[in-house]
């Protein structure tokens, strides 16, 4: 039975020790490479006897910082991914929960450090890599290492401003990658184009099946999902056939016409997740890729990333929502009321999940992992933790999931319950839209939509006096010329929300 992901690494680098197996757009590292610098790295880490610890990895995006994750693994610590394009404030905020005795650089984030009052040790990568394998030592610590150990902690927002760190153990992320890995159809064949930041668990889908595989990934420049012709021309240059990305980039792609110039000639497996993928945009994907499998993904950064899937293999009307289908196998999906009894066929409840793939919890904050991580109300017998994932769904006519909406998303508006998810919903069905967002001030009470697209306001909220009932006509209807998005691609609804404060202020 395998308990350590680093086996993923060791059973291929004797398979294509010579096969890329990370790549960007300039440079590549072997499986050969990966598996010499991770033991290099983990026995400078050792040599300085740090144990059971978060070692932060404070590098570029880049190949050289995934092998050194693996380094930092194979000291019998837990790293934490952190890269430059993070802000100062909430790196010193990371740096204050973690108090870390190691952080792991590159030459131009070394200079980076220096800027925080930091008084641990800083190695840099080019160096650390030139260590000589202690063998016996690495030996030592894979023997006395469980799967219930903490491989990663990656942090997410907080409602109160305070960074929340995730860790994840070997046991959750290998039940994970398993999963996925069937659903995905990985094989020696993939190759991944990432698009997600290497500090969010959303690159588990591509890292670690790369290794189990012997699969190649390539991590695609940021700046190119500002330029879509030029990112298509990537995948195309790199024969990406497999993307795993947020609904945003997808749809980035297919509203601003893309495919009249270009279009992708390797892929044959779109994953899509965090947010929902409008149905205009993907009929224009499978438009252009009509054999190619599209696999709607759903699932917490508390749960390892992942825990439910849908294939779209029907169309769709739209004004429908793809499903987030079935949870993985070893993952149970409650769908509870705010009774805590069980939701039936097309009532809602908040998605609470149930498995191996549930996280350790909060580092350093018991009080936070106590709110989300409960015992099972259904189980009174022995103790059992499920996750509250704060998202609202409800079951179709085929039992499968459908997601409604965040609960901080549901408002109360002229005395009516109203899903805000809703509102976008419709708005993303007129032709011309290209994405949009919905928001609530409650400080003077209105709903404001924001969107990009060729339809002037005056147009959009004729469009939606036909479609919505009158207290859900959004108050204020805002057309910008960029959508703000996170690091991860997704809508910045917190970014949408002060600038509209700030709009109003003036």
């Amino acid at each position: 039975m395998q308990t350590n992901v680093l086996e993923y690494l060791e059973n291929i680098v004797g398979k294509v020790p010579d096969k890329i197996a990370y790549a960007n757009e300039k440079d590549s590292l072997t499986f050969q490479q990966v598996y010499d610098y991770a033991r290099a790295i983990g026995s400078t880490i050792i040599h300085y006897q740090y144990y059971k610890q978060p070692i932060v990895v404070y590098m570029k995006k880049h190949p050289c910082a995934i092998s050194a994750f693996y380094g930092v693994v194979y000291s019998g610590n837990f790293y934490v991914p952190i890269d430059e394009e993070m802000p100062k404030y909430r790196i010193e905020l990371i740096f204050q929960t973690l108090n870390p005795q190691m952080i792991i650089c590159d030459e131009e984030t070394q200079q980076y450090v220096k800027e925080f009052d930091y008084q641990g040790k800083i190695c840099l990568f080019h160096e650390m890599i030139q260590t000589s394998i202690d063998e016996e030592k690495i030996n030592v610590i894979r023997n006395k290492t469980l799967d219930i150990d903490p491989l990663y902690i990656v942090f997410t927002s907080g409602s109160t401003g305070i960074p929340k760190g995730v860790v994840a153990c070997h046991r959750s992320v290998i039940d994970y990658i398993e999963n996925l890995s069937k659903v995905l159809q990985v094989s020696e064949k993939s190759v991944f184009g990432n698009q997600a930041p290497l500090y969010f668990d959303a690159c588990l889908k591509e890292l670690y099946p790369t290794l189990k595989f012997g699969a190649t990934t390539y991590l695609i420049p940021k700046n190119l999902f500002m330029f879509p012709i030029q990112l298509i021309e990537f995948l195309n240059q790199y024969k990406i056939n497999t993307i795993c990305w947020v609904a945003s980039a997808l749809s980035l792609v297919s509203g601003f016409k893309t495919f009249d110039k270009i279009q992708p000639k390797y892929l044959h497996t779109i994953a899509f997740g965090s947010e929902v993928f409008p149905i205009k945009q993907y009929n224009e994907w499978k438009r252009v890729l009509p054999q190619a499998r599209f696999i709607n993904l759903y699932g917490p950064t508390e749960a390892t990333g992942m825990s439910c899937y849908y294939e779209v293999k029907k169309e769709f009307a739209l004004d429908e929502v793809i499903p987030i289908g079935q949870p993985f196998h070893n993952t149970e999906i409650l769908l509870l009321k705010e009774d805590n009894t069980l939701a039936h066929d097309d009532e809602i409840g908040e998605i609470c999940i149930r498995g191996t793939a549930v996280t350790l919890g909060y580092y350093h904050n018991k009080e936070k992992t106590k709110e989300a991580f409960v015992q099972n109300p259904l189980n009174d017998a022995y103790s059992e933790i499920i996750y509250k994932t704060g998202d609202l769904a409800k079951y179709n006519e085929n039992h499968e999931l459908i997601f409604v909406s965040r609960k901080d998303y549901q408002i109360k508006h002229m005395g009516h319950r109203i899903e805000l998810g809703e509102i976008e919903q419709h708005i993303q069905m007129l032709e011309g839209i290209t994405n949009a967002c919905c928001i609530y001030d409650q400080e003077v009470e209105k709903i404001v939509l924001s969107y990009i697209g060729i339809k002037e306001t005056k147009e959009v909220k004729a469009y939606l006096k036909g479609k919505l009932p009158r207290y859900m006509i959004p108050n204020v209807v805002r057309k910008l010329e960029n959508m703000p998005l996170t690091a991860n691609g997704k809508i910045n609804r917190h970014l949408l929300k002060e600038m509209y404060k700030e709009s109003r202020r003036k």
